[in-house]
């Protein structure tokens, strides 16, 4: 594995984690997930203001955003009624490489960062068992990733995250607080084919119930 490079206490950056030739089998995949379970825009709770990020899941269970529910996960998408498609192997292999949990990731968020999109600072705690890393690959456009404590206002820090770029939080930095500050637009041609707008999908594999 190329080398893991600890940027706060548990919060590990693995630059190159997917080849160029793993990228696009995994693109593969993932034009799959998404024809399964087209992408669709969440709503921010009480306000319902969309988010700029496009997004859909894969796995048991999928994590949703509206503005009556909340954030919360389902087995359903919201828009077709139908069960999320299974989470492709490259990626399940990706987790037992980088999470160093022994029970298999219930959710794959699959978020589309159209090159406008960004992502404000916020935690990763809807889910029950949060000794289970989370564990976030890159595909497309180079994203600033900011990263801090767990509280709001602790000191930050950004690192870019290219194409088959990975980054795990766990351990002290399970509840960190962490967003996406803006994508380098153009900066990647490796969804050229699939996405004619470019930007960047980001796949977050995480544990949602405790086993």
């Amino acid at each position: 594995m190329t080398n893991q490079i600890e940027i706060a206490p548990g919060c590990r950056y693995v630059p190159g984690f997917f080849d160029r030739a793993a990228q696009e089998a995994l693109i593969g995949a993932l034009r799959d997930v998404v024809a399964a379970a087209p992408f669709y825009t969440p709503c921010m709770p009480r306000t319902g203001k969309p988010f700029s990020v496009a997004m859909t899941n894969c796995g048991p269970l999928g994590w949703v955003a509206d503005k009556d529910g909340g954030y919360r996960y389902q087995a359903t998408h919201p828009e077709t009624g139908e069960p999320w498609p299974p989470i492709p192997e490259m990626l399940l292999e990706a987790w037992e490489r980088l999470a160093a949990y022994p029970h298999p990731p219930e959710a794959c968020l699959v978020n589309y960062y159209r090159p406008n999109a960004k992502m404000g600072l916020h935690r990763d705690e809807d889910e029950a068992d949060f000794d289970a890393s989370v564990v976030s690959l890159s595909l497309g456009d180079t994203a600033v990733f900011r990263v801090g404590g767990t509280a709001r206002k602790a000191p930050t820090r950004s690192i870019r995250l290219a194409s088959g770029d990975a980054v795990v939080l766990g351990g002290e930095s399970r509840l960190a607080y962490h967003g996406i500050d803006r994508i380098l637009a153009g900066s990647s041609t490796s969804l050229a084919g699939w996405l004619p707008d470019g930007g960047r999908i980001n796949l977050t594999l995480r544990r949602v119930t405790r086993p």
